[in-house]
């Protein structure tokens, strides 16, 4: 689920960088100094989504579907306690009696205000306490690929450095909720409008085998492994996301009035839940001087909708009618990865879609820099051989595909992770958004959520099968020989 706030949390689960978060290398020394600074990155952000409000802010519940922020600060340290301090570095407890307090599934996030959590000021208290006794332990373990699974290349430290990224992802939504003024401020300024004039509408994506998932990432959670080989048929795909441009002519021609373009269950919740527009946006009192007519919320601010900035906080069950509308449809999850991965040149399958050098400001909208996505067409430095942009950043990509396990998939360290969500509740979502750190976004990075969620920062790319004659001569499509 967005952000995928686990380990043991089924509900949520700068510009600075680390050195690297590239931890193929099995140098023990750089794989700590990369997780320490994974770790580091992490608790800037974690501190400055809660230092900006005060403690009555910090205990409220902004929405029924969030936790209050006080209760994700202290998780945070609870599950830093649990797998670093003691599972990791063996040492006694520090806090035993937050164990049952902070356990998610035990408390689901309805039921969590009304809890005895730690005010703010001793939540603080404990992270870091809890985060000196965590970095006492990073200095010492053994981190060789021989050491114990769970330590092996630093995956523990690893694991908790994607949690608390994912958590700031989730608290980054929680602020998206909140009513009030602004209190949170981009560190760089919106992106720069794209050069897109040129881009083609799609690109053509071969069909044939290609690996999915990896055995190579020691960072790589349960469900992104192992490794294994997927014949996907050849199809077109969006060379970029879908923007808010595009959804407003499928709004504007009655898409969410017409029961047509809905499945049978989109269209039950379409209209118990009274869906009308995407979460966030409201008419503008002078449509005539507003470009498109529509207004949005964007943490605290009111603001025209950016007609070239792709479409956000859109449920699957939307984004599944826009498709249908278009005459087109969701990719699936495969298709998705083999467009995001695969090199056509070698038949090797990349990292991230512009190869596998670790992503920079230039290849992809990542880590809350910007607080918003760019424009569509942004990032051409970052686009797959094939010629799509965007499929790392900006947005998180709905897909038409269930949450299922990989082939031979095995769960570890503990199967609430990932093992107790397959089957058809979830949805996939894939590529990261801008609020997600580069740690926990990769070209096999799995995320998943209910199809009726649109608090999440999610959008869409449509896809289509091939038509006669585009699957010809070495599977090169009619229009692109010569």
């Amino acid at each position: 689920m967005t952000a995928t706030s686990r380990p043991t949390d089924p509900d949520t689960d700068t510009r600075q960088q680390a050195p690297s978060t590239d931890t193929r290398q099995h140098d023990p020394e750089a794989l700590r100094a990369t997780a320490r600074a994974a770790l580091e990155r992490a608790r800037r952000r974690t501190l400055a989504l809660t230092d900006c409000l005060d403690e009555d802010e910090l205990a409220a519940q902004h929405s029924r579907l969030m936790s209050p922020l006080v209760w994700d600060l202290a998780h945070i340290g609870n599950q830093e306690e649990i797998w670093l301090v003691r599972a990791a570095g063996g040492q006694s407890p520090i806090r035993p009696d937050l164990d049952q307090l902070y356990d998610a599934f035990q408390h689901p996030r309805a039921e969590r205000p009304a809890l005895p959590l730690l005010p703010p000021d001793p939540a603080r208290r404990y992270v870091a306490a809890v985060r000196d006794r965590a970095l006492e332990v990073l200095d010492a373990a053994p981190m060789g690929p021989d050491a114990d699974p769970l330590l092996a290349d630093g995956f523990v430290f690893g694991m908790l450095a994607q949690h608390e990224q994912q958590h700031d992802e989730t608290m980054l939504a929680t602020h998206q909720l909140r009513r009030g003024p602004a209190v949170l401020h981009a560190p760089q300024p919106a992106p720069a409008p794209a050069d897109a004039a040129d881009l083609p509408r799609e690109a053509w994506i071969e069909g044939g085998p290609f690996t999915m998932g990896t055995d190579d990432e020691p960072w790589a959670l349960d469900n992104e492994r192992p490794a294994h080989r997927v014949d996907v048929p050849g199809f077109w795909l969006d060379t970029v996301p879908v923007s808010n441009r595009a959804y407003q002519e499928f709004m504007a021609a009655g898409g969410y009035e017409d029961p047509r373009w809905w499945s049978p269950a989109g269209w039950s919740h379409r209209v118990q839940a009274g869906l009308h527009a995407p979460l966030f946006w409201r008419r503008a009192d002078d449509p005539d001087t507003t470009p498109g007519g529509w207004l949005r919320r964007r943490f605290g601010v009111v603001e025209p909708v950016p007609l070239d900035e792709p479409v956000l906080h859109v449920c699957w069950y939307e984004a599944d009618a826009y498709a249908r509308w278009a005459g087109r449809r969701l990719p699936t999850e495969a298709e998705w990865e083999k467009a995001a991965r695969h090199d056509p040149a070698t038949g090797r399958s990349r990292r991230y879609p512009w190869g596998d050098a670790e992503p920079t400001p230039e290849l992809a909208n990542l880590g809350q820099h910007h607080l918003q996505p760019a424009p569509v067409g942004s990032y051409p430095a970052g686009a797959s051989p094939h010629g799509v942009r965007q499929l790392i950043g900006d947005v998180w990509e709905w897909t038409a595909s269930d949450f299922e396990p990989h082939p031979g998939f095995r769960a570890f360290p503990y199967k609430e992770y990932s093992e107790v969500f397959f089957g058809p509740d979830y949805k996939m979502l894939r590529g990261g958004a801008f609020g997600v750190d580069p740690v926990a976004c990769r070209g096999t990075f799995r995320n998943w959520d209910y199809p009726i969620r649109r608090q999440i920062f999610a959008g869409f790319r449509t896809a289509r099968d091939a038509a006669a004659g585009d699957r010809t001569a070495g599977d090169v499509p009619t229009e692109a020989r010569d």
